[in-house]
């Protein structure tokens, strides 16, 4: 079948099949369940009510349970266990988490995502911050904002081959094509350097490329809070002889200190789950290894489901806590 009909047809099997719940569902709750007749149809409408609205939800939540609930439930269970030869699993208790601390990969997986925590988050918020205010006091700001949210449409993979040719490196008596030793040469180095492959170094040349992801995003969401600023409390402090610096870090920035903190930590749980960059562009060597990269390697290379389920354990106990702050923060707006 040709993808596109098939496209088509799966979305009018779809979209039949959710009116056809909706309908049967309501039928059987109104006509079987609770019908609406006989001395009791006054208490029969008040739980058939009662009940609709979990009707509609049904679906969403056994979808959330199916792909959500059960999995985390499972990886859980998986930690705690190990195949056996023969077949099937073995109970083993915090086994394989005592063997994932044992190892130094997992110690330097730690280290890395730390460092990434630092300096990701931190830097993209501030670029994605200064480019909104310098973007709203240009006539060509929505040209500029335009390109630098670009990167935002590529992925993860894609953005990782562009850099690992901007950081490409080929023999000293060859013209380099990677732009970061061309202009090493350029401005007096000896010989190109193989930048991916220095310790500690190469994790902030990986970094750049989330950041430069990330910085387009950061601009976007602090730049509408931006906009939202009472102009009184700005003509305010012009009139109070305030300079742009001081209009900007004590007008500005206090009163959209909640979105800077909801960017700041949607950029957090980003980068606790990368896995693409590092695997794109250094496959965690060279001291460049993180936790979904270890994750990876336990589950699809070295076959070990107790220990790279352990992994998963520590990264969503990880971002388990950022996620229920984002959530009170944006109810406590809402309210």
């Amino acid at each position: 079948m040709h993808p596109a009909i098939q496209g088509l047809l799966t979305i009018a099997i779809g979209v039949s099949g959710c009116i056809g719940y909706f309908y049967l569902s309501n039928q059987v709750l109104d006509k079987i369940l609770f019908p609406a007749r006989g001395p009791n149809a006054g208490r029969n409408i008040n739980r058939a009510n009662m009940i609709r609205p979990w009707l509609f939800l049904f679906p969403a939540l056994a979808a959330l349970g199916l792909y959500l609930a059960y999995p985390v439930v499972e990886t859980l269970r998986l930690s705690l266990t190990e195949r056996v030869p023969g077949g099937g699993y073995e109970w083993v208790g915090l086994d394989n988490y005592a063997q994932m601390v044992a190892e130094p990969k997992f110690w330097e997986a730690m280290r890395n995502n730390m460092l990434w925590l630092i300096v990701v988050p931190a830097l993209s918020t501030a670029f994605g911050l200064l480019v909104a205010q310098l973007t709203d006091r240009i006539r060509w700001g929505s040209i500029a904002k335009s390109l630098i949210f670009m990167p935002m449409a590529i992925s993860f993979v894609g953005a990782s081959v562009i850099w690992k040719l901007v950081y490409d490196t080929r023999p000293v008596e060859q013209d380099q094509i990677g732009m970061l030793n061309a202009l090493y040469i350029f401005f007096g180095g000896t010989e190109p350097q193989t930048w991916l492959t220095i310790p500690l170094w190469n994790n902030f040349f990986l970094m750049i490329v989330l950041i430069w992801i990330q910085t387009g995003f950061a601009m976007v969401i602090l730049s509408a809070a931006l906009r939202g600023i009472p102009e009184e409390t700005v003509e305010a402090a012009i009139l109070d002889g305030a300079s742009p610096f001081q209009i900007f870090f004590k007008i500005k920035v206090p009163q959209i200190k909640t979105t800077i903190l909801v960017v700041w930590t949607t950029i957090t749980i980003v980068v606790l789950k990368v896995f693409d960059i590092v695997f794109a562009m250094t496959n965690g060597q060279w001291e460049t290894q993180v936790l979904a990269n270890y994750m990876f390697d336990k589950l699809f290379r070295a076959n070990d489901w107790g220990v790279g389920s352990a992994a998963a354990m520590v990264i969503m106990l990880l971002v388990t806590p950022i996620l229920v702050w984002n959530v009170r923060n944006a109810r406590k707006e809402m309210e």
